[in-house]
């Protein structure tokens, strides 16, 4: 692990602690990943490639039809970035945590292999368990990850966080932009404990990423609309949530 990336990771350390959120461009980000390997982004066009192969979520208690998503349960030993893949599982939130989509098993589509497996997935998982690693050193950690794609074809509005203002249940969130098309809006807020607004800001360009201390704020992201009325707009997400195991 070069010097420059670990001092870039301590430099996220920082501001997490400090204020429980940090964000960084997508040139950043890259220049971080390939500083701690120089084939990080081998397949980061694929990677990106495969939202659009994506299922519609079929757990939306509000019967929309404008998220598509596809999960994945990994983990990881505490002080270690040796994370490993588990067995695809159900993804579960209880209500007080999830009030439209809550307290029940949800069945999603596992990650295409490709995706799962490659370069650019376990780099940024990696980036993840340096960090949060940092962080809470004596924690191992139950990993999920989801890759949403948010569409507007003009029947109805996109919602990239339906349940509104939320904490996710867990311990440390990482939200990777991955691409969007004529799509505007789609802000992301970050609220403390007593859900007053600390910053807003807006994930555009790829890897573009956000992180938050799931247990000291709360975020929401506003709705996309279409750029251009006469074609759809998507906003396409890769979140990696980390939760202390006992």
């Amino acid at each position: 692990m070069s010097s420059s990336y670990a001092s870039g990771v301590e430099e996220i350390c920082e501001s997490l602690s400090s204020r429980s959120f940090d964000l960084r461009s997508g040139e950043k980000v890259k220049e971080l990943l390939l500083q701690r390997s120089g084939a990080a982004l081998d397949d980061l066009e694929p990677f990106r490639e495969s939202w659009g192969r994506m299922p519609l979520d079929s757990y939306m208690a509000d019967g929309g039809r404008y998220r598509r998503r596809r999960h994945a349960t990994l983990s990881a030993p505490r002080s270690s970035a040796d994370y490993r893949v588990e067995a695809h599982q159900p993804h579960y939130q209880g209500l007080d945590y999830n009030t439209l989509n809550g307290g029940v098993a949800r069945h999603y589509e596992p990650f295409e292999d490709a995706s799962l497996h490659g370069a650019t997935m376990s780099s940024l998982v990696t980036l993840g368990c340096d960090i949060f690693g940092r962080l809470a050193p004596y924690s191992a950690w139950h990993i999920e990850a989801h890759q949403f794609r948010i569409e507007v074809d003009g029947e109805e509005v996109g919602l990239p966080t339906p349940e509104g203002v939320h904490r996710d249940g867990v311990t440390f969130v990482l939200m990777a932009m991955i691409g969007r098309s004529n799509a505007t809006g789609g802000e992301s807020t970050v609220f403390n404990l007593d859900k007053q607004p600390v910053e807003k800001f807006a994930l555009t360009d790829p890897l573009d990423l956000a992180l938050v201390n799931d247990e000291r704020v709360y975020h929401g992201v506003s709705p996309i609309e279409r750029i251009d009325s006469s074609t759809p707009a998507s906003r396409d997400v890769l979140v990696v949530t980390y939760r202390h195991k006992p």
